[in-house]
């Protein structure tokens, strides 16, 4: 097993009256099964081609010659993109670079998600422009942000280099069908290359394509374990003798029945592990995005162990009981440096003698999750023994599936976002209307 999901806590034999009965979980475990059966229609007809990125090895081997050329010619590359086009890419990157530099060589990756003027002079301050690429990440190419964010690098790079050197330093990745696509005529402008986004495969759910797995790449990670952890899960969810068996399957029930038996209004994940503190980032427009319709959904919210429990434990002991807990932790007791023994002379620092930093973390996570359920606090956890590439790859497959079984219990479409529109419509008519 890549993961163990842990559910026994979310109950009230082990939580009390905050936590699920057997009947409330078994009204939705049993629902489960047709969302699979569809999952596993969609797969067979290719009509969910999210679900054949997992097998896929043909699209890997093309990116191999863009991914060395930007390892080995640069410096420094930056991702430029916004929500899923740019949180993916982050979440892999991170098992390369915890920010301290790429464990694996290669160049730095700077993933720019937001356009605050001031990170940009930042950003051209600190870069040697001459030794960095742009990768360009837009599905429909009209995205105001990144296409600002790009004109803006574009312009110091060509009065650096020149405009006819640009093509050699960015690369655009976007939809090809789209005729209106301002960013791929941009590119062909400029005869800048272009790979193509899936047209049917979105954003969020984008992770496991080229837009997550290039930088992945660029930073000297396997492609292939991120996609066969993710099949792992895939294959077990598809080819089970019962579908509501899956992990991902029992995950959407389990927080589908806190919605809808016991007025959860949010999920709360947080990781034990500092490599996954972009997966919680990508998991809350995963999960919001995908769900928040028609007055449903609950809002994610990401916590961050050890560092949480400093800041936000009070409310979570202490505070409304509206919230489904998720930890997820990894074996490391008996890793790390040894905490010396000299330096530990208070009687008070006893319990520190003799142990190392993975001895802590591990006493850590034991402890909250211990606490959160003597305090009736349901929780759910994700035990892992290692964290690399294929785990990586497995526990977004697991999340990915769980919010789209979890949309068809609620009765939404995963795949759309129609409020987020307006609030694009409203900011390009106000930049119109400036003076």
């Amino acid at each position: 097993m890549l993961y163990r999901q842990i559910i026994q806590t979310c109950f009230e034999s082990h939580v009390g009256e905050y936590g699920l009965s057997d009947e409330q979980f078994s009204e939705f475990q049993e629902q489960t099964g047709p969302i699979v059966d569809e999952l596993r229609a969609n797969y067979k007809s290719g009509a969910l081609p999210l679900l054949r990125l997992p097998e896929a090895t043909d699209d890997i081997a093309d990116l191999d010659a863009t991914a060395t050329r930007f390892r080995t010619q640069f410096d420094d590359v930056v991702v430029l993109g916004t929500g899923g086009s740019s949180l993916g890419g982050q979440t892999l990157y991170a098992l390369a670079d915890s920010g301290f530099g790429p464990r694996k060589g290669g160049p730095r990756l700077h993933f720019l998600d937001n356009v605050d003027p001031d990170t940009f002079e930042l950003l051209y301050e600190q870069l040697e422009l001459r030794r960095t690429g742009f990768i360009v990440i837009s599905k429909s190419g009209g995205t105001a942000e990144t296409v600002a964010q790009f004109i803006a690098c574009l312009d110091r790079l060509m009065m650096l280099i020149g405009r006819g050197s640009v093509p050699e330093h960015a690369l655009v990745i976007t939809e090809l069908e789209n005729a209106n696509n301002p960013l791929r005529s941009l590119a062909h402008r400029l005869s800048l290359p272009v790979l193509a986004h899936d047209p049917n495969i979105g954003g969020r759910y984008s992770a496991l394509s080229l837009v997550g797995l290039l930088p992945a790449m660029i930073a000297g990670l396997d492609a292939h374990a991120v996609r066969r952890g993710a099949l792992n899960v895939l294959k077990a969810t598809l080819e089970g003798p019962d579908p509501r068996e899956s992990e991902p399957a029992v995950g959407a029930a389990i927080k589908v029945a806190f919605m809808k038996k016991k007025g959860i209004a949010n999920t709360v994940l947080m990781p034990y592990v500092d490599r996954l503190a972009n997966f919680g980032l990508w998991f809350q427009q995963l999960w919001a995005e995908s769900l928040g319709k028609n007055g449903t959904g609950s809002t994610p919210i990401r916590a961050m162990g050890t560092r949480d429990q400093h800041s936000q434990m009070q409310l979570y002991l202490d505070g409304p009981r509206d919230k489904l807990f998720t930890l997820m932790t990894l074996n490391v007791a008996g890793e790390g440096g040894l905490i010396s023994n000299a330096l530990v002379k208070e009687p008070e620092l006893a319990y520190l003698q003799r142990r190392r930093m993975g001895d802590l973390l591990d006493a850590e996570q034991r402890a909250t999750t211990e606490t959160l359920v003597r305090n009736g606090c349901p929780t759910r956890l994700f035990e892992l023994d290692r964290l690399d590439e294929e785990v990586m790859g497995a526990l977004m497959m697991h999340f990915m599936l769980e919010t789209i079984i979890s949309a068809g219990l609620l009765g939404v479409n995963a795949f759309d976002q129609p409020a987020v529109e307006e609030g694009k419509v409203l900011a390009r008519k106000f930049l119109l209307e400036m003076g």
